[in-house]
């Protein structure tokens, strides 16, 4: 059974330190509530039907109507699971999700830049594009760490999760569902340390990283609640073994000292950061753990008492008027290209980051080529609009 470790230290601050927040029009309901306890008690208001933010905009005139914190309830919050590699994360998140009422979003992956709108996935090009223009995902990470596309893999990895999170906050503003992630955006740079300490990566592509990150990491709504499942070294060395991926099994990636480095970046910096922003929950899962041992636990926590103005805790959930509300839901829901516009920063002066214009010409023109590439997503070869459904954001290839 899973050991509870720790929890974040709650900060008590004086009448004089801050003052209350008087004007609030929403205010974080206390406590996340479990299926079990949601069953015991009567049942709950009559919320508004989630809005169709996959095919809908959503306006100002329509935010006039539809007020965004009326769909919100209890369980209207953004978990964050964090731990080692191979602790068990995906099926404790996928779990947890479900006893909470809360959508579950797998770990992010490359599938979000190479599997495009039409269904395929660019890494099928990869035999007829010059070698630089290759994809490179997890598998080529793990079995050719030292390649000179592992910085550039990396940076593509904090856009994804960055873009996921964006998606899970576009849903919870939306539908008042709560979500679940695994890893996040702000938990990202545990890697991109760990790949530097083995040298993987260079210190240009460091630089790049965390230009990007800095970029857009304030443009997102932090967690309030992260979880970490602990596992010693030794531990999660065997459980990689245990589950005997091939990419995984040569561990020329996951290294002794690389596994080490991500701990202590976790534990050290990371841990350590989120705790003041959001409430933190560590457990030793060396045995696994019961799902509803954590939920018990999550029902304690009190998310309402950060109201004084200057406590950073849930500071990015205290909006004081409907209007801002509704400001972020129209920023993540309709916006989300500008957001992502951020990455545009140019750098040039790291060469394992650009590619050429002769060899990008190769590639472009081999995939344009593919029959399923001739038109751009939603047209058909007359140039008329299909009635398939238009993605709203689309990263060009």
């Amino acid at each position: 059974m899973a050991t509870l470790v720790k929890t974040a230290v709650v900060k008590v601050l004086s009448p004089n330190q801050g003052c209350k927040i008087a004007a609030c029009a929403f205010v974080q309901h206390r406590g996340i509530s479990g299926k079990v306890l949601r069953e015991s008690l009567p049942p709950p208001p009559r919320k508004p039907a989630p809005f169709d933010y996959v095919n809908k905009d959503y306006s100002y005139f329509r935010s006039l109507i539809d007020r965004t914190t009326h769909r919100f309830d209890d369980n209207s919050k953004v978990v964050v699971v964090e731990g080692p590699v191979a602790v068990g994360k995906t099926q404790f998140a996928a779990a947890l999700a479900e006893d909470l009422g809360m959508k579950h979003f797998p770990e992010a992956n490359m599938d979000i830049h190479y599997i495009r709108p039409n269904g395929c996935d660019l890494r099928m090009f990869d035999e007829q594009v010059p070698e630089d223009t290759r994809t490179f995902d997890h598998i080529n990470f793990n079995l050719t760490p030292k390649h000179r596309l592992a910085g550039n893999f990396q940076i593509m990895m904090y856009i994804a999760r960055f873009s996921q999170y964006i998606d899970a906050l576009t849903h919870l503003l939306n539908t008042g569902q709560g979500v679940v992630l695994e890893r996040s955006p702000y938990s990202d740079f545990v890697f991109l340390e760990a790949m530097y300490s083995q040298k993987y990566i260079s210190q240009g592509v460091r630089s790049v990283y965390y230009q990007l990150r800095g970029n857009t990491i304030e443009e997102l709504m932090r967690p309030h609640l992260v979880i970490y499942l602990d596992m010693p070294l030794q531990k999660v060395q065997d459980a990689i073994k245990d589950r005997n991926l091939k990419h995984e099994a040569p561990m020329r990636a996951l290294t002794t000292p690389f596994l080490t480095e991500m701990e202590r970046q976790y534990k050290n910096k990371y841990l350590r950061d989120i705790a003041t922003h959001a409430e933190l929950l560590v457990y030793d899962w060396s045995g696994g753990g019961e799902v509803e041992v954590v939920v018990e636990d999550i029902e304690r926590l009190n998310f309402d008492q950060y109201t004084e103005r200057e406590e950073p805790k849930m500071k990015d959930w205290r909006l004081p008027r409907e209007l801002e509300w509704a400001d972020k839901r129209m920023l993540y829901t309709n916006q989300k290209h500008l957001l992502m516009n951020l990455f545009a920063i140019p750098r040039l002066d790291v060469p394992e980051l650009i590619t050429s214009a002769d060899d990008d010409y190769e590639r472009m023109k081999i995939i344009d080529n593919h029959p399923k590439f001739r038109y751009m997503d939603g047209y058909n070869e007359g140039g008329v609009i299909l009635k398939t459904k238009m993605t709203k954001y689309t990263e060009y290839l």
